[in-house]
């Protein structure tokens, strides 16, 4: 028997979603989800979600109606470490598209070896612990998770245990997704030169862009409740935003 997960409600506002997340206010909340163009940073895209939506649960969706609806031949995204799943990795493979996403910090459980120390070999299709011991492939679950799992025979003789795994079986299972490669692949391109040119970009681009509308648009509060009302107000503010950068760009060519 499963456990229903207890789901906050405004009573003021029931659109809304109630968000938690490290070194940002926690509350009732909705997230403006926009893109830029790396140009002109023009704001291409705004979508409202309520605040407990995950940045990355949208991304693909509108990354693709912003190429079927303008014909944009995009050839690369930077985007931050909220978006480094292996969907939208895999998505962006699928689409050709080269990926630069903010690294992720894990915090592993405090006393044992994070997962980096196992080093995955692709050919044999295993894991390889540091004291050597190879963790084979066992099954693959329903969120696409494969499990590979080590011989508890060796393990219980370990001097590493203690710092490997808790488990009472005295067996250590690593889990890898399938789509893992394509995550790889986005974290070489985000230590590549020309990834590391792009990500800078973010900073002059999108954060600038979101300050500008905080700072001197008022979209640093909600007007008007409910969904439809935040959208329209951050259409508003991204249209007005749009028409002082390209009178600027216009001034500038003149």
């Amino acid at each position: 028997m499963t456990e229903d997960k207890e789901v906050k409600v405004s009573t003021t506002d029931p659109d809304s979603g109630y968000m938690y997340r490290e070194g940002k206010p926690e509350g009732f909340f909705y997230l403006d989800h926009r893109t830029v163009d790396v140009k002109y940073n023009l704001v291409t895209d705004v979508f409202v979600t309520a605040g407990n939506v995950h940045d990355s649960v949208p991304y693909l969706s509108r990354l693709d109606r912003q190429l079927q609806r303008f014909g944009f031949a995009v050839e690369a995204v930077a985007l931050d470490s909220g978006y480094l799943t292996t969907p939208i990795c895999k998505g962006l493979e699928k689409r050709k598209i080269f990926g630069v996403i903010a690294h992720r910090r894990f915090h592993p459980t405090q006393g044992l070896h994070p997962k980096w120390k196992f080093i995955y070999d692709a050919e044999r299709d295993l894991y390889v612990c540091p004291q050597q011991q190879e963790l084979s492939y066992r099954t693959t679950d329903r969120h696409g998770y494969r499990h590979y799992a080590s011989d508890p025979k060796q393990c219980e003789t370990c001097p590493m245990l203690e710092q490997c795994t808790r488990s009472a079986t005295k067996r250590k299972v690593i889990t890898r997704h399938i789509w893992e490669d394509s995550k790889e692949q986005v974290r070489l391109n985000r230590l590549s030169k020309s990834g590391k040119r792009l990500y800078k970009k973010r900073k002059e681009t999108i954060e600038r862009s979101f300050a500008d509308a905080k700072q001197l648009h008022g979209f640093r509060y909600c007007r008007l409740r409910g969904l439809n009302n935040v959208m329209e107000q951050a259409l508003m503010t991204a249209a007005v935003q749009n028409m002082k950068k390209i009178a600027l760009h216009l001034e500038r060519r003149a």
